[in-house]
């Protein structure tokens, strides 16, 4: 048992997703053995790189850290706009609904469509991504944001057009949502994944939070149109640095590199890692920098190759079983436990949304949208202060961690992000629901306090629930994605769906303490998979479902 984590007892030698980033015992041998060499490459503090990168100067993780990063920067940036299409008329919901004259919940399903939009997209687009890379997605996805936006402010007064408008708004997000945080887990080895996966992470979802505190002023101040043709400005600012700058991430890198993903037997491989034992350890690593140009031919930065939309296919399997590959995946433990982290406390802040658009507008703060705009600074707040706590305790935690574990890393290493995310999270919940529901007492501090510390717990389930994806399950990591992504906005549009009528019907303190009660047990449900994950993983190595299902 390594730090509570089960071993796995069948004749698997490497269970995916387990990784030596420290060269400290046998199975450092044993993993060289069945990559077939001699040597592992390490970074230059002495960590092997997991997963290995192959001599090709094309594999991105040859990339000077630099240009990776920049890559990451403009995703993130890219990603800061298009998750602003959510929450874009958050604070709006007066203003529209004294606009198109339509009752409050049929406003609330311009922001439904729109996940909806998402979620139907996302099905489409991870497929697409697996067959032929992610580039060409982020180009599209682009494009749809850009006029979808422009034909949203366009609408005026015809409330189908714009219904029609924000539905294709989320299918231009749709890639940004699914593929940044696998294009992460394309670019970086796994000691360098964490604090990356929490910027994009904080983009994703923490930028959102931002736009009601804009849109509130900007609606008051030249009308609610202009929220969507600044987003089709800024994205044609944005899109030639997509087009110049972020090549295509994924890349078919031969399966005895990816250390952290192969299977082998323990039968196999007994005879093989026993003859390495008696090498040097200086014989066993071989010196490979963080930066790559140390030992790579120098790329230029923008290559005609790299401007192309496609440049090969990236599997020999067909789009029709790869379509259908995430259905099954609801039913994974592991997926599903991600999905439950991550779609149910991003469903909840959907709920907060409701309930400060019902509340605030009316008795006894009567706020206009600009103060209900303003109320989502806490939310932001939480947001970056969720971001630094992820960041620091991401990459830190799981090396100490693989230190106490001899050397030995673990993806469950990553669940130990969901004890903040209770403690914050579950705080944030519970006490949003109490104040907000006696506003002449708390008035608007203490709910907005506690919509911060709620968001902050989101944040960090995102992040563990990322990395743990990315870590354990990475040769399925697109299709594990697109799981989360239909769950968390097929979730939250049955929230806007019914979610007004819940809150009128029951009241918002006893929802809250339902919902509160239920995301406790959702997070002590990571206890269990921390211990049994291993196992988990093993048997699902060994039992392939795709496979069985002949979606293979």
């Amino acid at each position: 048992m390594g730090l509570g984590v089960l071993e796995d007892h069948s004749n698997l030698e490497h269970v995916p997703g387990t990784a030596t980033l420290e060269d400290l015992d046998e199975l450092a041998a044993g993993v060289r053995a069945q990559s077939g060499r001699a040597k592992l490459k390490t970074s230059k503090e002495g960590v092997i790189l997991v997963p290995q990168p192959s001599n090709d100067p094309k594999d991105p993780l040859n990339l000077p850290l630099w240009r990776r990063d920049l890559i990451t920067a403009i995703l993130c940036l890219w990603s800061v706009i298009a998750s602003t299409l959510s929450p874009l008329l958050a604070a709006n919901t007066l203003t529209l609904t004294l606009y198109f004259r339509r009752p409050f919940n049929e406003i609330a399903l311009l922001t439904g469509y729109h996940v909806l939009g998402v979620g139907i997209a996302g099905f489409i687009f991870v497929p697409s991504a697996r067959v032929w890379g992610k580039r060409h997605l982020y180009l599209l996805g682009t494009l749809i944001i850009i006029i979808s936006s422009i034909w949203g402010g366009a609408s005026n007064h015809n409330f189908n057009s714009l219904m029609a408008a924000r539905f294709f708004q989320g299918v231009g997000l749709a890639p940004f949502e699914a593929l940044v945080n696998a294009s992460v887990g394309d670019l970086y080895f796994v000691h360098e994944r964490g604090k990356r996966m929490a910027l994009t992470n904080l983009s994703l979802f923490g930028g959102a939070f931002f736009t009601p505190v804009i849109v509130g002023k900007l609606t008051a101040s030249i009308g609610w149109q202009w929220s969507f043709y600044f987003i089709a400005i800024f994205g044609a600012l944005l899109f030639p640095l997509v087009v110049l700058l972020v090549p295509e991430t994924a890349y078919r890198r031969d399966d005895s590199l990816n250390t952290d993903t192969y299977i082998t037997d323990k039968r196999d491989s007994y005879e093989s890692g026993h003859e390495l034992k008696s090498k040097s350890p200086n014989d066993a690593v071989e010196s490979h920098t963080d930066d790559a140009a140390h030992t790579m031919p120098k790329q230029p930065l923008i290559t005609r190759e790299g401007l192309m939309p496609f440049n090969g296919r990236k599997t020999d399997e067909s789009f029709g079983k790869l379509l259908l590959r995430p259905f099954p995946l609801f039913f994974h433990p592991g997926i599903l436990m991600m999905m439950l982290i991550q779609g149910m406390m991003i469903g909840w802040t959907v709920l907060i949304g409701i309930v400060l658009a019902a509340i605030m507008l009316g008795p006894p703060l009567f706020f206009d949208e600009v103060k209900t705009g303003y109320m989502y600074t806490g939310a932001f707040v939480g947001a970056l202060l969720g971001f630094l706590l992820a960041g620091v305790l991401s990459d830190s935690s799981a090396k100490w961690m693989t230190r106490l574990n001899k050397g030995i890393y673990e993806p469950e290493f990553r669940l130990v992000l969901v004890i903040p995310q209770l403690i914050f999270g579950c705080a944030g919940l519970y006490g949003f629901g109490i104040t907000s529901s006696n506003t002449p007492v708390y008035g608007w501090f203490w709910p907005d306090f506690f919509f911060a510390l709620e968001v902050m717990g989101m944040v960090l389930g995102a992040v563990a629930s990322a990395l743990y994806i990315v870590d354990a399950h990475r040769e399925i990591a697109i299709e594990a994605f697109t799981c989360l992504l239909v769950f968390k906005n097929i979730f939250s549009f049955g929230l806007t769906y019914s979610g007004y009528g819940w809150l009128v019907q029951n009241g918002v303190k006893p929802v809250f303490m339902a919902i509160s009660s239920v995301q406790v047990v959702i997070c002590l449900l990571a206890i269990p998979m921390y211990v049994f994950g291993k196992r988990n993983r093993s048997f699902f190595a060994r039992h392939d479902i795709f496979a069985k299902l002949k979606l293979k």
